[in-house]
């Protein structure tokens, strides 16, 4: 399980491009985005919870030890890996734990079965999973939300203790019947011309990135992805920016 620290801010398109000069100068683009428009790849998160979103109102009301529970992809083709992942909040720390699972494996997750294959997941990866299908029998967790992004991201040249990705284009959809899909339907339109910055790091965060917070007037704030979409679904609207500061996952 990976202890990460992130510190998310909402900023617009106008002061990103700057924000990535400055993060030029101490990382590199990530292997993915090389060669992608503005230097960004999808993201899909299909989002579990409970019929009346015990997963969504822990978030909104701020409890401690919350956690989320989705399955993470980046396309819809069958030979591409699925992650299960279960991000969870306890005080300022995240911790994630994902394990891979087959698209077709899928259906079986969200009976609430062990899916078969691959044959090599490590004891991690295994636990993982085996966590995900406790917590989702907790709440009798399913299908919610679909939830897509366009992704920047800058990585360490050496390690992946520091990270900082720009979020932009969040949308959402219901899908409650579980589809692993790229596709998305008269979505919920999350961010307009608003990017997500997060900076990421392990143990002690660079001196740099009290630089860049300083530089562009950056003020830290919540930015739940899951939390956005569902408001807009539920017809609450977005949050004001002072109630989600603390909806940090």
């Amino acid at each position: 399980m990976a202890a990460r620290y992130e510190l998310k801010y909402i900023i617009p398109e106008r002061v990103a491009v700057q924000v990535r000069q400055f993060v030029r100068q101490h990382l590199e683009l990530d292997e993915f985005g090389e060669g992608q428009p503005n230097f960004s790849y999808p993201v899909h998160s299909l989002y579990f919870d409970s019929d009346d979103w015990k997963i969504y109102w822990r978030t909104t009301n701020g409890d401690k030890n919350r956690y989320k529970l989705r399955l993470r992809y980046y396309s819809d083709d069958p030979v591409t890996p699925i992650f299960v992942e279960i991000k969870r909040r306890m005080k300022d720390i995240i911790l994630k734990q994902r394990g891979r699972i087959e698209h077709n494996a899928v259906p079986e997750l969200i009976a609430g079965h062990f899916p078969r294959g691959p044959h090599l997941r490590s004891p991690d990866e295994v636990h993982a999973i085996e966590r995900f299908l406790e917590l989702m029998h907790e709440v009798n967790a399913r299908p919610k939300m679909h939830i897509a992004y366009d992704r920047e991201a800058y990585v360490n040249d050496h390690n992946n203790e520091v990270r900082i990705t720009f979020d932009r284009n969040v949308r959402a959809v219901p899908r409650f019947n579980g589809k692993i899909s790229t596709e998305l339907e008269n979505p919920l339109i999350c961010t307009r011309d608003q990017v997500i910055l997060e900076l990421k790091f392990t143990n002690r965060a660079p001196f740099w990135y009290r630089d860049l917070v300083q530089a562009f007037n950056c003020f830290q704030t919540g930015a739940a992805k899951f939390v956005e979409g569902t408001n807009l679904y539920l017809g609450r609207g977005l949050p004001d920016p002072d109630i989600i500061r603390n909806m940090v996952l």
